[in-house]
């Protein structure tokens, strides 16, 4: 009877009432003993958070095959058998924190000795070896060319011996050992030896690859594994070169200037400009006139391509020399070409007009060329104190090294010990004699910096890296400008690398040479990386094998060089660039400098110079359509190739199962991969008008009522400044109350009106109430100007954990599909209301993950 007026109660037809009984009848056996009571509203309360998108009161068929799927997704994940389950894990969880103890207890007595006898055995240098040794036998040419080639006959060796697999993997299990107590051994030699170790674990694979790996009974096999080989071999070739220009970055001294200011060179500065706003320019212009240096021998000089009135104004009001020329020839170069024929001092210092110098900047650079009279570059970082694309839309800035940060933090260090440092056309010094003699700026490509040190090197001129950030300018603001900019930079690579290859021709040494090289090679990466992408679909797709071996000989190839390659990296670089995200900033790209560096190899005169954009901002967060179209095509084929391998796992021959297992993984992480491109080009929102800078800087802060406080900046902009009061009591500012702040830089000391925009506790945030150009002169010259602006905080960084990174790379791959399916959910929604309607719909049948209840 009770059960007869419950179900009453419910609102549905008579059809469906029996549905309802069995629903309660299978809950009963699902809940068991939780259910006290024989009653529907018990029933109600407790079933209904094991079913939370059933409506049992309403009840219809598409809720029976929601209650049905549920059930088995109940049964799957959470009945009594799966608790059980998860308690046995939990018990092998014990045993497994025993096991660490052991692990623990091993690496205490037996590895950490051993990893002290290494670093003993590596601190063995050329000044402590005995003396009989380096005086008689290393002077012999014959010993040291036998020994010479003693070591790289065994290193060839170990290289191409064929192991059997126990062989190979008790050879790699031993490297394995070696490299993990190199990474914790301090000094450069360590790290040398890790490099020969990845060199040849890398060369090993590359070698079976050659020799053993390749399909030849199959024609589409063969071809693809050929194109899939071709690729590992560029990569393989990128990751050697890489290894002799960073071997040993050469960390140079600043050279000090004479103390007599009469024997200061004199100095023409250049700030180019095309179609740049002028509040992007003014900053430049200030600080430049505010660098350290005799009054009468620098000369600051805006080279505008634009031919805008309004700049010339300014200069003309700032006592700026103002230069322009009849046409745009040539673009920067061009530009700057025609500033040496109206200029005539000894040196010439050339900054991007959104590059803010340092008032140190000449100081820090000069004395180079006055000890060095062959020396005609000197190059410092480009830092920027705006997030790039990457940084912002992945909200990363100042957590993690950005993309630049590898290049100008490593690489040009260890280009600098091969006295092949690159011009990269800003925040740099050259001689105008060594400059005029190759002919001014190269104008034959479109990365005119690049060529141009190229050109001088080639006629025996040196070249300096200063590693000091001197210098801060803007990012692109966009994935889309910064994704043209990358074009540019690889178009010109390859142009010189046509017309102008460094391996070929006079003038430059060996690793000059290597240099170079590796630097053009690099911007090859567009058609591996897609290769990279798409190769496990051969099999899955198409069945090929690209690879023709069993999964276990190719992981015990693949591995060890992954694994050697990823740790060697971490250590060596791991301060300048995470691991694993080069294949996020390739993946981006790839697509987009595929086609240019293609059409440079084969028509290396075309291609014109495109400015970058900087200065501006993004109104809203959006997804960038445009961007993503190719790589939604490939994430597409790659859902395919796994909805293939799916049905390869059911219905294909069992032989193949695993190396259906290793495509399916192998394309899950390509999916990830491209699930981080979607992260980085889904824009974030970028409304400030001026970024804010981090820096902390005593300061005074004045009240209207008179009152006086000492404060501590926290972060300045070219519009405020936030700070912090120090003060034991409560201050009492309030939003609107005008308040004098006052800044000071040595001997410099300035007082600005601000308006309270922000307070809370002892944190406020002030706006600068006086915009006039004298006020944000002194602004620039106490604060950007700085010689320590951009020194005082260098990133924090802890000692990598590779698994953390692999980690976060998939973390942000999950983060792109999130914010694809808004997107895309949002588009839907919007255009298309119905077919919105109908797609949660479907999703209305899929489970839900239970509700707690505490009966």
């Amino acid at each position: 009877m009770r059960v007869r007026s419950e179900l009453k109660k419910t609102q549905c037809s008579l059809f469906y009432k029996p549905f309802i009984v069995c629903a309660w009848l299978l809950s009963w056996a699902l809940l068991g003993n939780k259910v006290k009571k024989y009653s529907l509203s018990v029933f109600f309360q407790q079933v209904s958070a094991k079913y939370p998108h059933v409506k049992f009161h309403r009840f219809s068929f598409t809720d029976v095959l929601r209650f049905l799927i549920q059930t088995v997704y109940l049964l799957l994940f959470f009945s009594e058998e799966q608790r059980k389950k998860r308690l046995i894990i939990q018990h092998n969880n014990t045993k497994i924190n025993v096991f660490k103890s052991f692990v623990k207890f091993i690496r205490k007595q037996i590895i950490e000795p051993g990893r002290q006898w290494v670093v003993s055995a590596f601190s063995f240098t050329a000044e402590s070896a005995p003396s009989e040794f380096k005086s008689k036998l290393l002077k012999i040419k014959w010993i040291r060319v036998t020994l010479t080639a003693l070591m790289l006959g065994l290193f060839f060796w170990a290289i191409v011996v064929p192991f059997e697999p126990i062989n190979q993997l008790i050879f790699s299990f031993i490297l394995w050992i070696i490299a993990l107590w190199l990474r914790s051994t301090p000094g450069r030699v360590a790290t040398l030896v890790m490099m020969l170790l990845s060199i040849l674990m890398s060369s090993r694979y590359i070698w079976w690859r050659i020799t053993s790996s390749l399909n030849i009974d199959d024609g589409i096999g063969f071809i693809l594994g050929l194109g899939l080989l071709a690729a590992e071999i560029y990569t393989w070739l990128v990751l050697v070169l890489g290894y002799m220009q960073t071997a040993w970055p050469l960390r140079r001294r600043i050279v000090q200037l004479p103390p007599n200011y009469d024997n200061w060179p004199s100095v023409d500065l250049f700030i180019p400009t095309y179609n740049e706003p002028l509040k992007v320019i003014i900053p430049t212009v200030f600080a430049a006139q505010n660098i350290d240096w005799p009054e009468d021998k620098l000369n600051v000089y805006v080279l505008d391509d634009g031919k805008r009135d309004n700049i010339k104004e300014f200069c003309e009001q700032n006592k700026i020399s103002y230069l322009t020329r009849p046409d745009n020839s040539f673009a920067k170069a061009g530009n700057l070409n025609h500033a040496l024929t109206k200029t005539d001092s000894e040196f010439v210092a050339i900054f991007d007009c959104d590059h803010v110098p340092v008032r140190s900047f000449l100081q820090m650079t000069m004395g180079g060329f006055i000890k060095n009279k062959n020396l005609a570059l000197v190059q410092t970082p480009h830092h920027f104190f705006s997030p790039d694309p990457f940084e912002r839309n992945l909200d990363v800035f100042n957590e993690e090294p950005n993309e630049g940060e590898l290049f100008y933090g490593q690489i040009q260090d260890g280009n600098d010990l091969w006295n092949a440092t690159f011009f990269c056309g800003s925040c740099a010094v050259l001689r105008r004699a060594p400059l005029e003699e190759v002919g001014g700026i190269a104008v034959e490509t479109v990365t005119e910096d690049a060529h141009t040190a190229l050109k001088l090197h080639r006629l025996g001129y040196d070249s300096s890296y200063v590693n000091l950030k001197q210098a801060a300018g803007l990012a692109t603001e966009s994935i889309s400008a910064h994704i043209g900019q990358r074009i540019r930079w690889a178009r010109g690579m390859l142009q010189i690398f046509r017309v102008d290859n460094p391996i070929f021709g006079k003038g430059l040494s060996f690793m000059q040479r290597v240099c170079y090289s590796n630097a053009m090679l690099h911007f090859f990466y567009g058609l591996p990386r897609l290769v990279f992408l798409t190769a496990p679909l051969t099999f899955l797709i198409l069945h090929s094998y690209i690879i023709y071996a069993p999964v276990e000989t190719i992981f015990l190839y693949v591995i060890p060089a992954i694994f050697h390659a990823n740790l060697t990296n971490s250590r060596h670089q791991g301060k300048y660039r995470n691991t694993f995200w080069a294949e996020l900033y390739e993946a981006v790209l790839a697509w987009y400098i595929f086609r240019p560096t293609l059409m440079a190899l084969i028509t290396p005169k075309k291609g014109k110079f495109n400015v970058t954009e900087k200065g501006g901002m993004i109104e809203k967060d959006y997804f960038d359509w445009g961007i993503g179209l190719p790589y939604l095509i490939l994430i597409a084929i790659n859902l395919l190739g796994i909805g293939f391998g799916v049905w390869r796992i059911g219905f294909g021959p069992e032989a193949e199962v695993s190396t259906v297992f290793m495509n399916i993984a192998w394309t899950v992480y390509n999916l990830m991969i491209l699930g981080g491109v979607m992260a980085i080009i889904t824009e974030s929102k970028q409304v400030r008008v001026a970024h804010r800078i981090e820096y902390k800087l005593p300061m005074t802060v004045c009240s209207k009522s008179g009152f006086i406080y000492e404060a501590i900046m926290n972060d300045y902009s070219e519009s405020g400044i936030g700070m912090e009061i120090q003060s034991d009591q409560h201050v009492q500012f309030k939003v609107g109350d005008t308040v004098t702040v006052v800044l000071r830089r040595n001997e410099i000391v300035h007082s600005f009106e601000t308006t309270v925009k922000f307070a809370s506790k002892n944190i406020l945030g002030v706006k600068f109430n006086d915009e006039s150009l004298d006020s944000l002169r002194m602004l620039i010259q106490i604060t950007f100007s700085r010689a320590d602006a951009w020194e005082v905080h260098p990133m924090k960084r802890d000692k990598e954990i590779i698994s953390s990174r692999l980690l976060s790379v998939l973390k942000i791959g999950v983060r792109g599909y999130v914010s694809l399916f808004t997107y895309v959910h949002s588009y839907i929604k919007e255009h298309y209301p119905q077919l919105h309607d109908v797609g949660l719909y479907f999703l209305s049948f899929l489970p839900k993950r239970p509700r707690l209840t505490n009966n």
